[in-house]
């Protein structure tokens, strides 16, 4: 296109042929005219040839009609045709006798592990041919971001270079990681006894498990922070992982458990709701 090409002045006559010979091959009539002689490549009419019938059954007369399109059996070859004899009745004119282009860029959508997209991976697509395309997963990928693959696309056309390959990149869910940002954030559950005393568990994080901390008197949604467990890109500082603590009940209840907390109740009783009736109505 002469705008993707503002430096090439024979850039704007290409396009202008290719729009033509698109023109002549769709269009039925015009093809059968073209094959006949009446019409050149352009559409242009050419002069009657009262002579020609005269030699119309002499081998290799010098009248001969032009090739036409009943010799090709792929389009490509066709456009291909009349590109050659525009070519070579161009020649000192300027024009090119060979036409180049870019060929045709593909895009591709892929659905990435989560892990996958937050430490890098290499993967790959495969392609309706059979053939495979590999693809670089760079560190901290996002949900919806898509790569740019140099000259992976369609084959170009009398030389041109090769398309692109564009791949959007759908990240999966984690059931235990989510993504802020560059953060990872994850929900720990903790048992009652362990908020209440403290004490040290152990957490995922997607590089692994590490030993944390929990804080005598832990409470549900508490937030621990591990400075530099997040997403780590190429470049900058990486984010880090956030833990949300849950107190988590026994998984049924414990008599000798509800005889200590009634009578605990009795000397200890507390209201953690009671701030959240101050300004609304009663």
């Amino acid at each position: 296109h002469p705008d993707l090409h503002p430096d090439d002045p024979k850039a704007e006559a290409r396009f202008k042929l290719v729009n033509a010979a698109y023109e002549l091959l769709g269009d039925t009539e015009k093809r059968a005219r073209f094959d006949a002689g009446e019409i050149d490549e352009a559409g242009a009419e050419r002069p009657p040839r009262t002579y020609y019938r005269d030699y119309a059954d002499t081998a290799d007369h010098p009248y001969q009609q032009r090739r036409g399109f009943q010799d090709f059996g792929d389009p490509a070859d066709i456009f291909a045709e009349i590109l050659r004899q525009r070519g070579g009745a161009s020649q000192g004119s300027g024009f090119d006798d060979r036409f180049a282009a870019t060929g045709q860029d593909l895009r591709f959508t892929l659905d990435v592990p989560f892990l996958d997209a937050a430490r890098g991976t290499k993967t790959r697509i495969t392609l309706p041919d059979g053939q495979y395309l590999e693809v670089h997963i760079p560190k901290g990928l996002q949900d919806g971001q898509t790569l740019r693959l140099r000259g992976k696309g369609g084959a170009g056309m009398g030389g041109g270079p090769a398309g692109d390959a564009y791949v959007t990149i759908k990240v999966q869910p984690h059931a235990v990681f989510r993504r802020e940002g560059d953060d990872i954030v994850i929900t720990l559950p903790i048992t009652i006894d362990e908020a209440i005393l403290g004490g040290k568990v152990t957490a995922p994080t997607i590089d692994g498990p590490v030993s944390v901390s929990i804080p005598v008197g832990a409470a549900s949604g508490q937030t621990l922070r591990l400075r530099g467990r997040g997403i780590a890109r190429a470049a900058g500082k990486p984010g880090d992982q956030r833990i949300e603590l849950r107190i988590a009940m026994p998984p049924k209840a414990d008599p000798d458990l509800q005889t200590f907390f009634a009578e605990w109740r009795k000397t200890n009783a507390y209201d953690p709701r009671k701030d959240m009736f101050k300004g609304v109505p009663e």
